[in-house]
């Protein structure tokens, strides 16, 4: 199933949500369709690619404070690149080690490689030696729009 983009009555972007879930919208007349596939049909409905909601709904919520932290936001956030070395991450790595009390957020985490990961440990980027090449920030929600 392709995921479908769920736009707000003011045509801004809200969310994906799957084809299923944007036929049964569709039936139940919250939402109309934006964009569609040519010439392909569900039962008397287009197969849409975006569908528009009917009324509009309040998402004040979005613009205060930003997306929860996630080890996959914080690989989004720094583009899968490490943080030390500049090659590919696949890991996160904490600047200050969850160990000394560092915790889990967007100012405390950067994306790493595994080499890099290992070789730093539980100690902080000085004291290993290893400094840092980007500095970490807290996203706003159109980074992962």
């Amino acid at each position: 199933m392709s995921a479908v983009l769920v736009l707000n009555a003011d045509c801004g972007p809200l969310h994906r949500v799957s084809l299923r879930h944007a036929i049964r919208m569709l039936f139940r007349q919250v939402a109309v369709v934006h964009e569609a596939q040519p010439d392909a049909t569900i039962g008397v409905y287009q197969v849409p690619t975006v569908v528009r909601l009917v009324s509009y709904v309040v998402t004040r919520w979005r613009r205060g404070r930003g997306p929860g932290w996630s080890r996959a936001g914080v690989l989004t956030r720094d583009r899968k690149v490490c943080g030390y070395c500049g090659e590919t991450a696949t890991t996160i790595d904490h600047i200050l080690p969850r160990s000394r009390g560092g915790g889990n957020d967007w100012l405390n985490t950067v994306a790493a490689c595994g080499r890099c990961n290992n070789r730093k440990r539980d100690r902080t980027p000085a004291e290993a030696r290893m400094p840092l090449r980007v500095t970490p920030y807290a996203p706003a929600w159109v980074t992962f729009a």
